[in-house]
C-alpha cells in the first residue's frame, strides 16, 4: 500500500528524555524445595531446571495449545525460586500450578503475595546499579531485588528492573528518576510492544505472535504447550504478528487518507489493506497530545495477519494507519523446532 502524503513528523515512539521509572503491581509466588525448578520447568516455556542460583529467566505460562495465561520471571536461588507474575492473574496462575502439583513433588507452593515491579526507562544515571544480564541480586539493606533479564520488560532495552516486596526499603537512587504518568508509561509500552492483558495477552495469541521468542526454549524437552510451539517453529506456522500503529488527524479531525468524520480507532476495530483484504485487528489504543493541540495523534498495537506484514499502512474504517514493528519485538523462529 502506498504511503499517504505527509510532512515530516516527530518520532512518536521516542522514549523519556530523562531517567524515568514506572511502578506497577505484580504477584510473587514462592516455590520452595528441591523439585521447584524441575516442576516449573515442565509448566512454563523456559529452560528452568538447569538454571543456576541467581538466574533471572523470562517465561510464559501457557495452555496445552500454547495460548497465554501469563508472563513471569523465575528468580532462581539455592533452595527454590520466586515466580514474579508480570501479566496475568497471580491467583489463577497459582491455582493452575497447584492443580498439577503431586504429593511426590518436593515443592512447597506458597500463596501469591503482592509486590511492585519498577521498570526503568530513559538514559539512566551512573548511580543506578546494573547487574549481569540474565541475573538477579538482592540490594543492600533489603532495598528490593535488582533484575537484569535478557529480554525487554517494556523499559529501556538492556536496563534493569526492580522488585519491591512488602517491607522492602525504597532504594535512594529511585529518587533521581522521574515517575512516569500512566499515559506516559502506556505510550512507552506500546512503542516497545510489551503485551498486556486483555488486548494482547489473551487466549487468542501465542508467544511467537507477540514477539516473545526469547521467552521460549525449543530445546528443553517436554512441557505444557511444547508440541504446539515446536510445530509453529518447524513449519513456519505463525499466522499473525504484533505491530504498532499511528493515526494522525489535523485540528479539524481529518485524518490523512481518511474520511473527515472519522473517529479515532478503538480496540477490536478491524484492519484491511488498500485492496480491501482482511489484515488484522487493533488490540490497544492510546490518545496522545492535549485537547487543544493542532493535531491529534493516536497510537496503539494490533495483531496483523501474515499476508499483510509487509504493508507500511493499513486502513481502519477508512483511516490510514502507519504500521511498524515494535522496538522489542523478536521475530518468530523458523525451523528451530525440528530438534525439539
Amino acid at each position: 500500500m502506498s504511503s499517504p502524503q505527509a510532512s515530516a513528523q516527530p518520532d512518536p515512539w521516542s522514549g523519556p528524555s530523562s531517567p524515568a521509572c514506572w511502578r506497577s503491581p505484580v504477584s510473587l509466588i514462592r516455590l520452595e524445595g528441591p523439585d521447584s525448578k524441575r516442576f516449573l520447568h515442565g509448566q512454563s516455556s523456559q529452560a528452568i531446571e538447569s538454571a543456576a542460583p541467581g538466574a533471572c529467566l523470562a517465561t510464559c505460562l501457557i495452555t496445552p495449545t500454547a495460548r497465554l495465561r501469563g508472563l513471569a520471571l523465575a528468580l532462581v536461588d539455592g533452595t527454590g525460586l520466586d515466580l514474579v507474575v508480570l501479566e496475568g492473574e497471580g491467583a489463577a496462575i497459582h491455582q493452575a500450578l497447584d492443580r498439577v502439583l503431586f504429593p511426590a513433588d518436593r515443592v512447597r507452593l506458597d500463596a501469591p503475595q503482592p509486590a511492585s515491579l519498577v521498570r526503568l526507562a530513559g538514559p539512566l544515571s551512573a548511580q543506578v546499579p546494573i547487574g549481569a544480564s540474565g541475573q538477579w541480586q538482592p540490594l543492600p539493606g533489603g532495598a528490593g531485588l535488582l533484575l537484569q533479564p535478557k529480554v525487554s520488560l517494556g523499559g529501556t532495552a538492556g536496563s534493569p528492573s526492580l522488585v519491591l516486596r512488602s517491607g522492602d526499603e525504597r532504594p535512594a537512587w529511585l529518587d533521581d528518576l522521574t515517575p512516569l504518568e500512566p499515559a506516559a508509561w502506556e505510550h512507552w509500552r506500546l512503542g516497545q510492544g510489551f503485551p498486556a492483558a486483555p488486548g494482547e495477552l489473551n487466549d487468542g495469541c501465542n508467544p511467537f505472535e507477540l514477539g516473545l521468542a526469547g521467552w521460549v526454549s525449543l530445546s528443553k524437552g517436554c512441557y505444557v504447550g511444547q508440541e504446539t510451539l515446536a510445530k509453529l517453529a518447524t513449519y513456519d506456522g505463525v499466522k499473525q504478528q504484533l505491530r504498532r500503529w499511528i493515526w494522525r488527524a489535523d485540528g479539524t479531525g481529518t485524518p490523512p487518507g481518511g474520511p473527515a468524520d472519522s473517529d479515532p480507532p478503538s480496540p477490536g476495530t478491524g484492519l484491511v489493506t488498500a485492496a480491501g483484504e482482511r489484515a488484522g485487528v487493533i488490540s490497544s489504543v492510546l490518545h496522545l497530545g492535549a485537547p487543544d493541540s493542532a493535531e491529534t495523534v493516536v497510537v496503539g498495537l494490533a495483531m496483523v495477519r501474515r499476508s499483510a506484514l509487509a504493508e507500511t499502512h493499513l486502513l481502519a474504517g477508512g483511516r490510514a494507519l502507519e504500521i511498524s514493528t515494535p522496538t522489542a519485538f523478536e521475530a518468530p523462529p523458523v525451523g528451530a523446532g525440528k530438534g525439539a
